[in-house]
């Protein structure tokens, strides 16, 4: 079987794109890559990208010129994490209540990794993890 390198993107599905835009550009610090009417793309680091898609917007897919983008959707409060350093956790959570940011929940790992969750706008699960979460990070 030919081999998969990495998730190159990850999409989350939001009701307000400029609110949600704002949040990851401003509280996460992701810079834009790309924006329109139904999407928001934003550069995650290390050759990822976070979608953000404004709820109901991709479900008849889109055509274009050079090809078709299928429909897709989502709904409901989505999970996902993104990768911290060690000791940038102490700063994240100042950083996290210096925006009026709740933690939803925070967890040691058994390799030693630690995680700290919080809501987006949209009620999604974001959870800053560092090194030790997994056995491969």
């Amino acid at each position: 079987m030919p081999p998969i390198d990495r998730i190159l993107e990850t999409a989350l599905y939001v009701d307000d794109l400029d609110r949600a835009k704002a949040f990851y550009r401003d509280v996460i610090g992701l810079p834009v890559l790309l924006e329109g009417p139904r999407l928001v793309a934003m550069d995650a680091s290390a050759g990822t990208v976070l979608l953000l898609f404004r709820s109901g917007a991709t479900r008849d897919g889109m055509r274009f010129a050079t090809g078709f983008i299928p429909p897709h959707d989502g709904s409901g409060p989505i999970h996902m994490a993104f990768a911290i350093t060690a000791g940038s956790l102490p700063e994240w959570e100042a950083h996290l209540e210096a925006h009026g940011i709740a933690l939803d929940g925070r967890m040691t790992w058994d390799g030693g990794g630690r995680s700290l969750y919080f809501r987006d706008p949209d009620g999604h699960s974001i959870e800053l993890a560092t090194p030790g979460t997994w056995s491969i990070y």
